[in-house]
């Protein structure tokens, strides 16, 4: 995983926060039946999506980095940290209270105190189940129709076509 150095309090990068917060404020205001009123929403906060159904409460740091696969589906409390993209595939399902973090803190205190961050993009891919509170750090990787079992911490990427749990995050067998 290649970290880069990222400015967050730029006042573009800060507007743009300002905007994603605001619409994620609409987003979960709204009824989740109310689909058709919705994904005008969605369309206005996320870089691409065509069908999704996300149970509120959901929160994203900029929503332009987020690229969401078709009949994409996020349980309650989902976060996306989203300073680098989030290539999420088709029929991707989100347990509640999964994490995406892209960003990261460097580990020298005089950069962390000067607010430099540390980001990297994460993919999941197509038909991927993550259980509730799992954590997907930044640089991270999801192969196709893998399996991340409840409460994992992933550190590592994950090959498609496979069962992985645990902090760290292990694969424990092929599907």
């Amino acid at each position: 995983m290649e970290l880069k150095s990222f400015q967050p309090f730029e006042p573009q990068i800060l507007a743009l926060r300002k905007r994603a917060k605001q619409l994620c404020g609409q987003i979960n205001s709204l009824p989740v039946q109310q689909l058709k009123q919705r994904l005008p929403l969605y369309q206005q906060l996320f870089a691409a999506v065509s069908s999704a159904f996300i149970e509120p409460e959901f929160y994203c740091d900029y929503g332009k980095n987020i690229f969401l696969g078709e009949n994409f589906f996020a349980n309650h409390h989902c976060v996306m940290l989203d300073a680098a993209e989030i290539y999420i595939g088709a029929r991707v399902l989100l347990g509640p209270a999964v994490h995406l973090y892209t960003a990261t803190h460097p580990i020298d205190a005089k950069e962390r105190a000067a607010g430099v961050q540390m980001i990297a993009p994460i993919t999941l891919g197509d038909d991927c189940w993550i259980g509730g509170h799992t954590v997907v750090m930044p640089g991270i990787t999801i192969g196709a129709r893998a399996v991340i079992g409840a409460g994992s911490v992933v550190t590592h990427d994950v090959p498609a076509d496979t069962v992985a749990v645990g902090n760290p995050c292990r694969v424990i067998r092929s599907i």
